[in-house]
């Protein structure tokens, strides 16, 4: 079965298999729905944004001193040390997703007073990794 989608105003066509004995109903139309897609081998890629791991808005200063990690993971390395002086976007520690390595950063200047995981530890999304003094 084919289906064409949309994204970014480009049209694509895929190609589905549907397993034998599921059931498929296709509705009229679907909600758009916006997908990031990484592009095609070969392809111009932009820069991604820096993960800050920062907390939701809403939280006392305190809060704003701890770096929290944005996705589930396994801490892969540990490149931040206690009593280093990071700045914005340095690197902190690398997590590993799904097989790929993301790196999370300082979302904040200043002296790592602790480093709250180690490398191995399951981590889950808003649990704290690092805090600045």
């Amino acid at each position: 079965m084919q289906l064409t989608m949309t994204i970014d105003g480009k049209k694509y066509r895929v190609d589905v298999e549907v397993e034998e004995g599921e059931e498929v109903r296709l509705a009229e139309s679907y909600p758009t729905t916006t997908v990031q897609a990484a592009p095609l081998a070969g392809m111009p890629m932009a820069a991604p944004a820096p993960v800050t791991g920062a907390p939701p808005g809403g939280m006392s200063a305190a809060s704003d001193k701890i770096c929290r990690s944005p996705i589930a993971g396994v801490v892969f390395k540990v490149v931040a040390q206690v009593g280093q002086h990071l700045e914005v976007n340095d690197l902190l520690v690398v997590l590993e997703a799904m097989k790929m390595e993301t790196n999370i950063t300082a979302h904040m200047s200043g002296k790592v007073e602790k480093i709250l995981v180690s490398v191995g530890e399951a981590v889950q999304p808003g649990q704290a990794i690092a805090e600045f003094a």
